[in-house]
C-alpha cells in the first residue's frame, strides 16, 4: 500500500471519533495467515508473564514499520520484543506513530474479540477454562472444503458487481458454524445469497454473512432473528440456493458457502449503502486449525456442537 493511500486511510479512521458520519470507505486487510498465526502464538505465549501481549498490537506495530500487513516472523518477533519494553509508542515510532494508530484501529475492527478467555464442558465432564482462539472456522470438523482468494472477482447476477466474500466449496448439508459469538440480525431469503444468516458481533463492529444455505432446511432448528449464538454454534447447512427472486430456489451451480465480513464504523453511513467489506481469505486460512466438533441431535436429526461453550470475557461459567 502506498504511503499516500495509507495516510488517507489513517485520516478517515481518525475522523471517526470527531465526526458524526464516518468517511471510512474501505480497509486494507492484507495480513497472511502465517503472520496471523505467528502473532497469535506470541500473544498466547505471553499470558501469565509480567507483561502480556496483544496479537493485534504486535501486528499493528510490525505493519507500521513494513508499510503493509505482509510482515515476516522476524518482524513480528521484533515487534513483540519492543512491546515488552518500557518505551512508549511515540518513542518507538516517532512520526510513524500516526500510521500505527491506523493499523491498530483497522486490525482491531477485524480481529477484536477473536482471541481471549473461554471454557468448554464435554458431555458428562467439568468446565475446562482456557485462553486462545475463540473464533471458529465456518465449516465444522469432518467436512472437507476448498477455497481460493476470490475477493473482488466479478459477479453479474442482478447487476455487475464485485464479490465481497470468500467462497468455500464443500458438500451439501455440511454444518456451518458461527465464526464469532454475536446476535442474529438477518435470517431468511435474499435474491443474491439465497437462504442466508447475518450475525453481528457483540461489540457491533463486525457483521458476518453466511449465504447460499441448503434448500428446504437451511438453518439450525429454531434459529431466529434476535437470538444470541456462541462462536462454534451450528447456524445452518451448506447448499446452493440464491440468484433468484423465487424463494427456496437452487440456482447456484456449485454447492458452497459464501462467507463475508463487513466492518461497521458508522451505522448511518451503512444505511446509505457505504459498506466496508474485507478479504476474509487469510482469516479463513488461519481459522482452519479451529473447527468445531459436532454430533447429530437425536430429536431434530440436525447437527449441533458436541460440547458446551462459554465466553469468559462476557459471562461466567454456569
Amino acid at each position: 500500500m502506498g504511503r499516500k493511500i495509507l495516510v488517507f486511510l489513517f485520516l478517515t479512521v481518525s475522523l471517526c471519533g470527531s465526526c458524526q458520519a464516518s468517511n471510512v470507505r474501505w480497509v486494507d486487510f492484507d495480513i497472511p495467515a502465517q503472520a496471523l498465526q505467528k502473532a497469535y502464538e506470541l500473544d498466547v505465549a505471553s499470558q501469565g508473564q509480567e507483561k502480556e501481549l496483544s496479537w493485534i498490537e504486535i501486528l499493528a506495530l510490525a505493519a507500521t514499520r513494513k508499510g503493509s500487513g505482509k510482515v515476516s516472523d522476524a518482524q513480528l518477533r521484533q515487534a513483540a520484543e519492543d512491546l515488552r519494553g518500557d518505551q512508549t509508542m511515540e518513542e518507538l515510532l516517532g512520526a510513524q506513530k500516526k500510521y500505527y494508530d491506523y493499523y491498530l484501529e483497522a486490525y482491531t475492527s477485524v480481529l477484536g474479540g477473536l482471541v481471549g478467555s473461554y471454557a468448554i464442558r464435554p458431555p458428562g465432564g467439568t468446565w475446562e477454562p482456557a485462553y486462545g482462539l475463540k473464533a471458529f472456522c465456518p465449516v465444522a470438523a469432518g467436512w472437507g472444503y476448498s477455497h481460493c482468494q476470490d475477493f473482488g472477482n466479478s459477479r453479474s447476477f442482478g447487476y455487475r458487481r464485485k464479490h465481497l466474500g470468500n467462497d468455500l466449496m464443500g458438500s451439501l448439508g455440511a454444518p456451518i458454524a458461527a465464526v464469532e459469538s454475536g446476535t442474529v440480525e438477518a435470517l431468511g431469503w435474499n435474491r443474491y445469497g439465497g437462504w442466508r444468516v447475518g450475525i453481528r458481533s457483540f461489540d457491533k463492529r463486525r457483521y458476518y454473512y453466511y449465504a447460499h444455505l441448503r434448500k428446504d432446511a437451511p438453518f439450525a432448528p429454531g434459529l431466529k432473528v434476535g437470538d444470541v449464538v456462541n462462536a462454534g454454534d451450528i447456524i445452518g447447512f451448506m447448499g446452493r440456493t440464491g440468484y433468484s427472486d423465487k424463494e427456496n430456489t437452487n440456482n447456484i451451480q456449485t454447492v458452497h458457502l459464501h462467507f463475508g465480513m463487513e466492518l461497521i464504523f458508522d451505522e448511518k453511513e451503512r444505511e446509505k449503502g457505504n459498506e466496508v467489506w474485507i478479504d476474509v481469505y487469510p482469516l479463513v486460512e488461519f481459522l482452519a486449525q479451529h473447527r468445531v466438533t459436532v454430533v447429530r441431535d437425536e430429536e431434530t436429526s440436525a447437527y449441533r456442537r458436541a460440547y458446551e461453550y462459554v465466553d469468559l470475557d462476557r459471562e461466567e461459567m454456569g
